[in-house]
């Protein structure tokens, strides 16, 4: 079986660094790109056109940056630690998908997010299994089965070598929720060189 290669250039990572990342509540739950603004706003394919100073071919470019996402989650690099960033769901229409850190007593989000990334966080980012959905046109991650075959708990298990979540609290429901701050901080902190990568 030949391996699959997919090519991340300098106007991919750019790209990948502006997804915005919200959670689909369906299944076991799981991180999914906004649907309606993966790059943060309406104009999908302006933003594109912004990065890459083409009009033509951002439908196909998207579905590339949905490639290279795949090879992004396997061989970037991020170190653990605490990040913050502007949370870009508080502006965005959460009808479709959630937010974790929502209140929905309130119906509000905080606008910023200071979140600690910890070992557990990486190794469950490299397990995610994201794909495409064709339904809402954007990258997401299976939430039947986000890290592979077996209940939820199973398959974090075995993508944390066996180990409990230490340093995230052992609580394997919690973990996973916090995938949502976790993978948008890894899209916007991870460093990668553009090359040819292995999907």
């Amino acid at each position: 079986m030949t391996s699959r290669t997919t090519e991340i250039t300098l106007e991919r990572i750019a790209l990948i660094r502006r997804l915005v990342v919200a959670w689909d509540p369906v299944g076991q739950g799981a991180p999914v790109i906004h649907p309606d603004a993966p790059y943060g706003s309406l104009d999908r394919d302006g933003d594109i056109a912004n990065v890459t100073g083409d009009d033509e071919g951002a439908a196909e470019e998207h579905r590339a940056v949905g490639e290279a996402l795949v090879a992004f989650l396997r061989h970037a690099d991020l170190k653990p630690g605490r990040y913050s960033y502007h949370n870009p769901l508080t502006k965005l229409d959460l009808s479709h998908v959630s937010d974790v850190f929502r209140d929905e007593a309130a119906g509000t989000s905080p606008e910023q997010i200071v979140f600690e990334i910890a070992p557990p966080h990486i190794a469950l980012i490299r397990r995610l299994a994201m794909g495409w959905d064709e339904a809402r046109g954007v990258p997401a991650v299976d939430a039947e089965a986000p890290y592979g075959p077996g209940s939820l708990a199973e398959a974090m298990t075995r993508a944390l070598g066996g180990a409990p979540a230490s340093g995230v609290g052992g609580d394997l429901a919690r973990l996973h929720r916090s995938m949502q701050p976790a993978l948008q901080i890894f899209l916007r902190s991870a460093d990668i060189a553009p090359g040819d990568y292995e999907v």
